[in-house]
């Protein structure tokens, strides 16, 4: 992987991967488009297999302790599911690495 402060943000470093979707803007009207599948094809990978066998774990064991994917899932169908979590993956993954820090699991999981 390259050094992650050579990215200005987890949105570049998402980008650098692969799982942003496409953009095609111009006159100040964004257009987003489906996920360009350009970058890294080994770590995008790793972070829908990884994104895939949180939300596999979640379906069998419930998502209470985690909201946000409860409701992502309530509204989406699960392929688009998984990249959206494997997205938030690799910004979470980019900004422990740019600050040099452990994962802390947040307060609200704790308890």
């Amino acid at each position: 992987m390259a050094d992650p402060k050579a990215f200005r943000s987890g949105r570049d470093f998402s980008a650098w991967v692969g799982l942003v979707p496409k953009q095609s803007s111009s006159g100040g009207k964004d257009k987003l488009g489906s996920i360009s599948k350009q970058g890294d094809r080994y770590l995008r990978s790793l972070f829908t297999a990884g994104a895939l066998a949180v939300i596999r774990y979640a379906k069998m064991h419930g998502t209470d302790h985690r909201p946000w994917l409860t409701r992502l899932l309530a509204r989406r169908p699960t392929k688009v599911a998984t990249i959206a979590l494997a997205n938030k993956l690799a910004r979470m993954a980019w900004a422990m690495m740019a600050r040099n820090e452990r994962y802390q699991e947040p307060a609200a999981l704790a308890a």
